[in-house]
């Protein structure tokens, strides 16, 4: 397991968010320009750094930086609290994206969240487990998170689309307060703009007693960082803070990419906030 993010790409987002000069923030390190290159290129440390000092121009919690360069990871997640509900990892043009499929043991009802790039790995679960594909979540409209959604939509075209997007159909939108029942599930969600200004949260309830919420976060938070805010830092981390980091902390967070984390995990260890 590895972050989606590796130390030099929190750096890299963080002094976009800054408005910090590669020079101010080369100058704040001790370091030259040429390493800052080096290490928001590849993630590598010069020998000589002053990453506290760094983590303090960028706006970062610099015990929390720390802590990424010395190889922190969330603690692997057991998904077998959450019966029924699946990772898939596809890759493409150099990515690689998730999307989670969840179902109701009894009703065999089932939605999912995100398409990713290559459907038949998801194809093949809801066959193997004879599911029915009742919904079809999206986090956000960019292009890695709904390549295979045309194949979707062939292979089960009653499927309901939900969607931020305000270019889609009325019929296919998120209404404010909505919950949908899949089985004793209930999904709701929470509109988190930033990295794309139809971003959402789904949040996932009604598990056995003792597991906690799973949300859907798409690309608004990974485990230890943060996606690109495209022009949009402040609001992207208003959101994180105001719609996800306020959830339970043993909420499961569900990235578009990388490992799972949780909401307490990510209070502790994530230098963004």
């Amino acid at each position: 397991m590895i972050l989606e993010d590796h130390l030099g790409d929190i750096i890299r987002k963080a002094r976009m968010m800054s408005d910090l000069t590669s020079g101010a923030a080369a100058q704040a390190a001790q370091i030259t320009e040429a390493a800052l290159a080096v290490l928001e290129d590849c993630g590598q440390l010069p020998v000589k750094i002053n990453l506290a000092a760094l983590a303090q121009a960028l706006g970062l919690a610099p015990e929390k930086l720390q802590g990424i360069a010395k190889g922190w990871l969330p603690a692997k997640t057991d998904l077998t609290r959450w019966c029924e509900l699946r990772q898939f990892v596809s890759s493409g043009e150099g990515l690689t994206v998730n999307c989670y499929l969840v179902w109701d043991p009894a009703t065999r009802e089932a939605a999912l969240f995100d398409t990713g790039i290559e459907p038949q790995p998801v194809l093949a679960c809801l066959a193997e487990n004879r599911l029915l594909l009742r919904h079809i979540f999206i986090t956000h409209s960019h292009w890695d998170h709904v390549e295979a959604l045309p194949k979707f939509r062939a292979a089960w075209p009653t499927a309901q689309l939900h969607s931020s997007s305000p270019g889609a159909p009325v019929a296919q939108r998120n209404h404010p307060s909505e919950t949908v029942q899949l089985g004793a599930l209930s999904i709701t969600h929470r509109l988190t703009p930033g990295h794309a200004d139809d971003g959402v949260t789904y949040l996932i309830n009604g598990w056995p007693e003792n597991v906690a919420t799973a949300a859907i976060v798409g690309d608004t938070i990974l485990a230890g960082s943060m996606c690109n805010g495209n022009g949009q830092w402040e609001i992207a981390r208003k959101k994180i803070r105001e719609e996800i980091l306020t959830l339970p902390a043993a909420t499961l967070l569900c990235p578009g990419h990388g490992p799972l984390t949780t909401v307490g995990e990510e209070i502790v260890k994530n230098p963004f906030f």
